[in-house]
C-alpha cells in the first residue's frame, strides 16, 4: 500500500550541531538540566478504590493545564520539568497526573496503566470540573500519554470538557512503535524502559499477590513481548494483537471535536513515518504540525551552552490562542 506524502509545516529546524534523532532525544532526556519548579502534591482517590498522585505548580490562579507524561515518566522527567515551569511563567497553572505507579509509590491494585485507558484521565477531569465549573482547562500528553489523550478526547468528541489539546511525540500506532524499538540504536531505548518497568513490576508485586505469572519476567527482551506477556493480562486483553489494536488513538482521530495540536518529528526513533496519519484521518478540530527532524520529545534548538527548548514555547503559545478563541465563544454564546 502505497503511503501519503506528508508535506512538513512545523516550524521547529534543529540547529547544525544537533541534527541526528538520536541526538535531539537523548539531549533532551540526559543532558539537559532542567528546571526545578516548586510542586505541590495531592492524592487523588480514584473510583477503583486506586490512587494518582497529582504535582501542581504553585501561587497562581487562573486556567489549568493537565499534563500526561510517557511512559514510565513522572513530574521528574525533563520534558515535564521544563513544560511545568514553562507553563507556570506564561501565568497557567499546572498540573501533572502520574499514571499509577510513576508517582513513587506502587500504586494499590495489581492493574497498572496502559496507553489506551482513559479512565484515570476522565476522573481527573471529572474532579476538577466540580471543583471549578467554570474554569478553562486545557492538556499535554507526551508520548504514551499523548495517545491517552487523543484517545479521551475521540471517546467525548464535541462534549470533551477541554478548550483545547496539545500532543507531543505520539505513537499512533502501537504495533508500528513496538516493531520500530526494536531495530537498530533505538533498541537502547527498548531496554530503558523495559529495565524501568520490570523494576516497577517488581516493587509492586513484593508488596501484593500477582494475578499473573511472572517466571518469565527477566527473560522478557522487547516491549511487545511486555506488553504480551503482563500489560495484555494484566488489563483484561486476550494479548498483544488486541491491546495495541484497541488502544492505538490513529483509528480515533477523526472523531475528535476539541481544537488540538499534534506536534511531532518524522524522524521519530520510536517509531516509524509510515504511523504517522494523513490529513484524511484527522476531524477538522486537529492540526498536525509536522517537523522533518526532532526526534522524540526532542526539539532542541539554540547553541550547546544556551540550548533551547522549541517545545516549551510553542505549546504557551497555542495555548494562549486557543484559550483566547475558546473565552470569545463563551462570551457569545453567553451574551
Amino acid at each position: 500500500m502505497r503511503r501519503p506524502i506528508h508535506h512538513f509545516n512545523g516550524a521547529f529546524t534543529p540547529p547544525w550541531w544537533l541534527r541526528n534523532a538520536h541526538l535531539q532525544t537523548l539531549w533532551a532526556a540526559l543532558v539537559r538540566r532542567a528546571p526545578q519548579p516548586a510542586l505541590r502534591r495531592e492524592r487523588l482517590e480514584l473510583p477503583d478504590g486506586d490512587f494518582v498522585d497529582l504535582d501542581w505548580t504553585t501561587g497562581l490562579s487562573g486556567p489549568v493545564v493537565i499534563i500526561l507524561h510517557g511512559l514510565q515518566g513522572s513530574s521528574g522527567s525533563n520534558y515535564a520539568r521544563g513544560l511545568l515551569e514553562s507553563l507556570h511563567q506564561h501565568g497557567y497553572r499546572a498540573v501533572l497526573m502520574h499514571f499509577r505507579g510513576c508517582s513513587g509509590e506502587p500504586n494499590r491494585l495489581p492493574r497498572f496503566y496502559h496507553a489506551g485507558d482513559t479512565g484515570d484521565l476522565c476522573a481527573l477531569i471529572h474532579a476538577l470540573r466540580a471543583r471549578e465549573p467554570r474554569t478553562p482547562m486545557a492538556a499535554v500528553g507526551y508520548s504514551l500519554g499523548g495517545n491517552v489523550l487523543l484517545k479521551y478526547l475521540a471517546q467525548h468528541g464535541d462534549s470533551a470538557p477541554l478548550a483545547c489539546a496539545v500532543t507531543v511525540s505520539v505513537p499512533f500506532d502501537l504495533h508500528d512503535a513496538a516493531r520500530r524499538l526494536e531495530c537498530g540504536f533505538s533498541r537502547v531505548y527498548q531496554y530503558g524502559l523495559l529495565r524501568s518497568l520490570r523494576m516497577a513490576v517488581q516493587e509492586k508485586f513484593r508488596r501484593i499477590p500477582a494475578p499473573i505469572n511472572l517466571d518469565d519476567l527477566a527473560r522478557i527482551r522487547t516491549i511487545r513481548e511486555y506488553d504480551d506477556k503482563i500489560t495484555a493480562p494484566l488489563h483484561g486483553f486476550s494479548g498483544v494483537d488486541e491491546y495495541y489494536t484497541q488502544s492505538s488513538c490513529r483509528q480515533f482521530l477523526n472523531r475528535i471535536g476539541t481544537p488540538t495540536l499534534i506536534l511531532h518529528a518524522a524522524d521519530d526513533p520510536f517509531m516509524t513515518p509510515a504511523a504517522i496519519p494523513a490529513e484524511g484521518e484527522l476531524s477538522r478540530h486537529v492540526t498536525l504540525e509536522l517537523s522533518e527532524r526532532g526526534g522524540h520529545v526532542g526539539f532542541v534548538g539554540g547553541a550547546p551552552w544556551e540550548a533551547r527548548y522549541w517545545l516549551e514555547q510553542r505549546i504557551p503559545d497555542y495555548l494562549e490562542s486557543a484559550f483566547t478563541s475558546y473565552n470569545a465563544r463563551n462570551m457569545r454564546e453567553t451574551a
